[in-house]
């Protein structure tokens, strides 16, 4: 096991110094200047190039970033070319957004996706199965946006049970603020829960197939009764894995809907920084959703691993 995580972690730093070079990379040539977004239009050239200096745009490419990476070593990201602060305290205030709504949207699909999948599994090819795949189905076609905007039409326009957008704070309470990041944790959930409905039933059926479980159908044990006893627990492997990995996609997730919500989370912050040329913050905020989806799956694979010997033993033979 030991040898198996020297491996995943070399494996998780090398994807991290390659995901910088590839955010670092792509934002440098991006067209446009940000001295010169910051100052207007109308600004004198000498001015624009006093704050380039300043902001430290005229030094060569690798110094820049060599002083980015360097600054993140040392948890300085650095300050804020619009808002003027320093930029992990600025990050810091929406995570705390941001990371309730992915967890609450990865409740919902969780919750959703199993009872559905596992229902559909054991009412394989019979009516219930065929409408939940249906469903499933259409729920993989829908955008999260649109999905958005048809929630707040029906909640928030006609039944007005719910604020079409806003965030009020966790001042208000723990359970004012869920209240605030039902209807957009929804919107991340449909497409999620959809896709998990799907490889939950599949792994289920996939188990029932076994050998053992028509052993224990064969001692008289009821459907039901080998369903949750043996089934359920050797079908949760992929799933977990699956479950990990949508978590990772709900963080990335989260840039549109809190835009169609008009929340103050890590998603608005990117889509006002790339607005306002802020690229120091865009920077930092891409590396911090591509660091987490990274570890996020990095502990996927140790679960894995942890649950699955298998993967463990094909590592060393296949090294």
């Amino acid at each position: 096991m030991s040898a198996y995580l020297v491996q995943r972690l070399s494996s998780l730093l090398l994807t991290l110094l390659l995901t910088s070079l590839v955010v670092f990379g792509v934002l440098e040539i991006l067209p446009g200047n940000a001295a010169q977004v910051m100052l207007g239009p109308d600004a004198s050239p000498e001015a624009v190039a006093e704050l380039a200096r300043q902001l430290g745009l005229d030094q060569p490419l690798l110094s820049r970033y060599g002083s980015w990476i360097g600054g993140l070593l040392q948890g300085d990201m650095g300050i804020s070319h619009a808002y003027g602060r320093p930029v992990w305290p600025l990050i810091a205030e929406r995570l705390a957004l941001t990371v309730p709504l992915a967890l609450l949207a990865m409740l919902i699909t969780s919750i959703v996706a199993l009872v559905v999948g596992i229902y559909a599994a054991s009412r394989h090819n019979k009516p219930g199965d065929v409408v939940v795949m249906g469903l499933a189905q259409i729920g993989m076609a829908v955008p999260n946006f649109w999905f958005a905007i048809l929630l707040i039409l029906l909640f928030s326009v006609h039944l007005q049970w719910f604020g079409a957008g806003g965030f009020d704070g966790w001042r208000a309470g723990i359970l004012p603020g869920l209240r605030d990041l039902l209807l957009p944790a929804l919107s991340l959930a449909v497409v999620q829960t959809a896709i998990l409905a799907r490889i939950t039933r599949s792994s289920v059926l996939e188990v029932m197939q076994e050998d053992f479980v028509r052993t224990a159908r064969a001692r008289g044990m009821s459907r039901r009764a080998v369903l949750y006893r043996h089934v359920l627990r050797n079908a949760m492997i992929p799933v977990l894995t699956i479950m990990g990995l949508q978590f990772a996609s709900l963080l990335a997730g989260t840039i549109v809907v809190e835009n169609v919500f008009f929340l103050p989370g890590l998603g608005r912050l990117i889509f006002q920084s790339i607005t306002n040329r802020d690229l120091i913050v865009v920077r930092n905020c891409v590396m911090l959703l591509a660091t987490m989806v990274i570890v996020v799956n990095f502990l996927v694979d140790v679960l894995y691993a942890l649950i699955d010997p298998r993967l463990r033993t094909r590592n060393r033979s296949g090294s």
